[in-house]
């Protein structure tokens, strides 16, 4: 377990390195004995440099949510992150959002469905059905992905490590809502996107890509932050984890992201 000052160190460097968008190299590198405590420990202690500057929590996102993406990063469940409220791009329909591509180093773009709670979930027992219950409704939602810390090392090509992305805030950096709000007790699984860059068919999937069910992460998250003496609080967006691969977005690149019945989220990188 690395030490706290080294904690608060490296946690110093992710927020420089967020506000300068320059990447830093892997910590798993530098010290090789980080573990994936250690990754959430340097998370959190970033977190808390945001929330003196004012940010303020809005909710979580979970990612690796595929089996795939799990057997490449060579764990065997999902990791999660914070989300803040400088993250959130809220979309009017009809129209095309405006977002400035400047706040991001690398952004990439993945689909999903956001939980919105009515009540507190915690764990450690929270069950599939204890969160279609306490949540109000479901939405769309596109989360924009980052690296703070280097996808791949820049002498070596290595990809990082999971303690790496877990340290990175689960290499969150924004959410863009704004289509239709739908009861959880629809048939979640079923429900389905068309990701279109520059009107180009770039992805499809369904949301039973996670996990079977979107509901399944949000209970393992309760659980999971039963140890930390942490929960989910009521009012809170819960990102349930993405259903299509991440698309690598630059400036002018043009998104419309179609749900079918539950409405689309367009916006631009400007």
């Amino acid at each position: 377990m690395l030490a706290d000052d080294l904690i608060q160190t490296l946690a110093a460097e992710l927020d420089q390195a967020d506000r300068t968008r320059t990447q830093v190299e892997h910590f798993s590198k530098r010290y090789p004995d980080m573990t994936l405590e250690d990754g959430y420990r340097i998370n959190r202690a970033w977190m808390q440099l945001k929330y003196a500057q004012g940010r303020q929590r809005i909710g979580t996102k979970i990612g690796l949510t595929s089996r795939a993406m799990q057997l490449a990063s060579q764990i065997d469940e999902p990791d999660y992150g914070t989300l803040l409220d400088d993250m959130r791009y809220d979309c009017t329909p009809g129209a095309v959002l405006d977002i400035p591509v400047q706040r991001f180093i690398a952004p990439r773009v993945e689909v999903e469905l956001a939980f919105v709670l009515k009540q507190d979930l915690q764990g450690p027992e929270v069950s599939v059905e204890q969160v279609l219950a306490a949540t109000e409704y479901v939405t769309p939602a596109v989360e924009i992905i980052d690296a703070r810390i280097e996808q791949f090392d820049r002498h070596t090509r290595v990809m990082r490590k999971v303690q790496d992305t877990i340290s990175d805030n689960a290499a969150n950096a924004g959410i863009v809502l704004g289509a239709h709000k739908v009861d959880p007790y629809i048939n979640l699984p079923w429900c389905g996107a068309i990701l279109r860059q520059n009107g180009h068919v770039e992805e499809t999937g369904l949301a039973a890509g996670v996990q079977g069910h979107p509901a399944v992460g949000i209970a393992w998250l309760a659980n999971k932050l039963a140890p930390w003496g942490e929960h989910l609080h009521a009012g809170e967006i819960v990102l349930a984890g993405s259903f299509t691969r991440p698309v690598a977005a630059k400036a002018g690149d043009v998104f419309d992201v179609d749900y079918g019945d539950l409405g689309r989220l367009q916006f631009r990188f400007v």
